[in-house]
């Protein structure tokens, strides 16, 4: 294992050893507070442009499954088809693993997805400097190594643009078909027509595969748009809004999108996490980005004017100011811990979202009541 040294904006420096692929890498450090689900994490495309901390000390001791993909076109135990996070960083990486479903090491994973991984860091220390100071680039360098690594503005770059499909992908079931975005859209419309289910527009921004995964098994047919595509003149039956990465305010594209299908008001409306901000900026309301964010198993939330209380799944950096949310809108779950918003519900409209993820992998399912709330509403 060779050294290698993480650099913090404010000049901190945490020293370890390299577990994964040996290459300098810079991105936004953040810390996950979970204690399993680092294959689920890696893969989920929320992460792209991010050094991801774990802070639960021991990783890696149950390895990595298989990758398989199924006859929809989704991976089976995974949440994108690769390794979207820059790098990882643990305390204790364990090289030898033991797990029924495993076929490989996460250090061996990471060298084939060509992802840097750093063991021996102190993740509480490093976890104490980011919560003091906040969220803050850092760069991954090795001993002996030019030390100026070329490190972007988190928050000046598209990611979700980088993680977003690039066509129009249908999924049933057992089957999954494609269409350029130049396709003529009463041609997607005619082959739509064949089938008798319900029709989702999904917006990708980076969306998690357990999504799809929980829409298709509540019968309904997803179609798979990129984050710009205009899908105002598609035949569907319900809009719903992904997860991603970075910084809503880049997504102009999207809010114009939203607001268009907002014209007909009976049409439903659903967004998880990236999408509750993207859905919140159609309906007038701003985005701020929080201190450190909330990346973890164990976040409870509050549905607004009850006294339920649900533990959730999340990963996010930016939230809703509520105090800013129009008079047609309202807060629909509230953070326990921090008071932030969780959620928003029109007041007449079929229109809410969550900022949480109820769909989970990993993490809680406690709150996945909501994508049968929303195809209900079909």
């Amino acid at each position: 294992m060779r050294n290698v040294t993480l650099i913090l904006d404010d000049g901190s420096r945490f020293h370890g050893k390299s577990f994964g692929y040996e290459k300098p890498v810079a991105g936004e450090v953040v810390f996950n507070t979970a204690m399993t689900g680092y294959p689920e994490s890696l893969t989920d495309p929320s992460y792209a442009g991010q050094l991801m901390t774990l802070t639960y000390p021991l990783v890696g001791n149950y390895g990595v499954p298989p990758f398989t993909i199924e006859a929809n076109g989704l991976a089976t135990l995974m949440e994108s088809e690769r390794i979207h996070a820059e790098a990882i960083i643990v305390s204790d990486y364990s090289e030898n693993y033991s797990h029924w479903n495993a076929v490989e090491s996460l250090g061996e994973w990471l060298k084939r997805e060509e992802v840097p991984g750093i063991t021996g860091i102190d993740t509480r220390e490093l976890t104490k400097v980011l919560r003091e100071h906040g969220v803050m680039m850092g760069r991954i360098v090795f001993d002996g190594e030019d030390e100026s690594v070329k490190t972007e503005s988190y928050s000046d770059i598209n990611y979700v643009d980088r993680v977003s499909c690039k066509e129009v992908i249908v999924y049933s079931d057992k089957s999954v078909s494609s269409y350029s975005i130049d396709a003529d859209k009463a041609s997607i419309n005619a082959d739509l027509a064949v089938s008798q289910k319900k029709k989702v527009v999904l917006v990708d921004c980076g969306v998690k595969s357990n999504i799809i995964r929980c829409l298709l098994k509540r019968g309904v047919e997803v179609v798979r748009v990129p984050w710009d595509y205009d899908y105002n003149g598609l035949q569907f039956d319900g809009l719903f809004i992904s997860n991603g990465p970075g910084d809503p305010d880049t997504c102009d594209a999207a809010v114009q999108n939203i607001r268009k299908a907002m014209q007909n008001e009976k049409l439903p409306i659903f967004g998880i996490c990236m999408g509750n901000q993207l859905l919140s900026k159609a309906g007038g309301a701003k985005i701020y980005k929080l201190k450190y964010g909330h990346r973890s198993h164990n976040q409870p939330v509050r549905m607004v004017g009850t006294e339920r209380c649900f533990i959730t799944s999340q990963n996010h950096g930016y939230a809703v100011d509520n105090n800013t949310l129009t008079e047609a809108w309202e807060p629909l779950f509230i953070n326990m811990n921090d008071g932030s918003n969780e959620g928003i519900k029109h007041k007449h409209n079929p229109w809410f979202s969550a900022q949480f993820h109820p769909e989970a992998a990993s993490g809680p399912t406690d709150t996945e009541f909501l994508f049968d709330e929303f195809v209900k509403l079909l």
